[in-house]
């Protein structure tokens, strides 16, 4: 049996076609579509409370009986700093002014980790939703085997060989290998250690360091895009943003028109929204305010400033702010139902 159809046998999936949790953007309309498509549906649920998380996990549970994965951020947070964050207020004070607002008084402290989170860690052995999978580290040795005693497969999100051979070392089932190219917040475990790894490069790297079966993603688009991974030896490939323009998920009508504009031929790894580098489409956030990278608030606490600029932006009708979230093959982006799309996928993977 092939390390592909070991992984799809051991969960239960018909497709090795994965859907990005995408914090924000994914859906249980979403997840479920994906799901019940034969592919595995996702939930990025690093940014709710442990009663969103659940509620979430119900809902999709009542569009699907199949599996799918939960996602959950395990940062370590950046110290609050109240002069670090005062002074990068009032660095970002001239845009605000020309939107005629007025920044946040202060920085919200933002989103809690996994790490160390033991309510979450108790609905999820509670819910058991299939699979499990963390971004920017993982948790303690007692919270992953607690999950695996308790059925979950778990996956871990790695930039590197190192990050790759910790996820390894630690127990779990597999590695999503994010190359470069992947929209959203790198998964970097240290955010000061970037490797810049391209998925091609990275793939061949993790396929002598490791024997744990490898979810690649990356600017992958479409069946062709998967085919070429599967060969290079990954065992399924994650998409996330070729799913942002189904019609199931939470994006904003502005950006889904960015996706299918000009705007989405370029786009840039800033840390300049979040205080972690994340890819997205290029805008004044990028070209304006990234070259005052030194002076950012820390993690997450810098991402409520970036909300309330866009935000101040966006009631004028500008999107010169947005952290539209998109991987470098952006300028693909199809509109179709999630089952279509995954349709699709299916067809152009057996052209291939």
């Amino acid at each position: 049996m092939s390390a592909s159809n070991t992984l799809l046998s051991r969960i239960g999936l018909q497709y090795p076609i994965f859907q990005a949790p995408m914090a924000g953007t994914a859906t249980p309309a979403l997840a479920a579509a994906v799901s019940n498509a034969g592919g595995l549906g996702a939930l990025g649920l690093g940014n709710v409370s442990v009663e969103t998380a659940r509620e979430q996990i119900r809902q999709t549970r009542q569009l699907t009986d199949k599996p799918f994965n939960v996602n959950f951020f395990c940062h370590v947070a950046d110290p609050a700093d109240q002069e670090r964050e005062s002074n990068w207020l009032k660095r970002l004070q001239p845009w605000f002014a020309e939107l005629d607002a007025e920044p946040p008084a202060a920085l919200d402290a933002g989103y809690d980790s996994f790490i160390d989170n033991g309510a979450m860690l108790d609905m999820l052995l509670e819910e058991r939703p299939a699979v499990v999978s963390f971004h920017f580290g993982l948790p303690g040795a007692e919270a992953i085997t607690a999950l695996k005693d308790a059925g979950i497969y778990l996956m871990g999100c790695a930039t590197c060989v190192e990050e790759a051979r910790a996820i390894e070392a630690a127990g779990l089932d597999a590695i999503v290998a994010q190359g470069y190219e992947a929209g959203g917040h790198r998964g970097l475990f240290d955010p000061k250690q970037e490797s810049g790894l391209l998925l091609d490069e990275l793939l061949a790297q993790l396929k002598e360091a490791t024997s744990l079966p490898i979810v690649a993603t990356g600017g992958l688009m479409d069946g062709k895009d998967i085919t070429r991974v599967l060969q290079a030896g990954a065992s399924a490939a994650q998409l996330g943003t070729a799913f942002i323009s189904c019609p199931e998920s939470a994006a904003p009508a502005a950006y889904r028109e960015q996706l299918l504009s000009p705007a989405a031929s370029e786009t840039a790894v800033t840390a300049i929204f979040s205080g972690r580098p994340a890819r997205g489409m290029v805008n004044r956030s990028h070209r304006e305010i990234s070259p005052h990278v030194g002076e950012l608030a820390g993690y997450p606490q810098a991402y409520s400033a970036a909300k309330a600029l866009h935000a101040a932006a966006a009631a004028k009708g500008s999107h010169d702010f947005a952290p539209y979230w998109a991987g470098t093959s952006a300028h693909r982006s199809r509109v179709l139902p999630a089952s279509e799309l995954v349709a699709c996928l299916v067809q152009e993977m057996q052209q291939t």
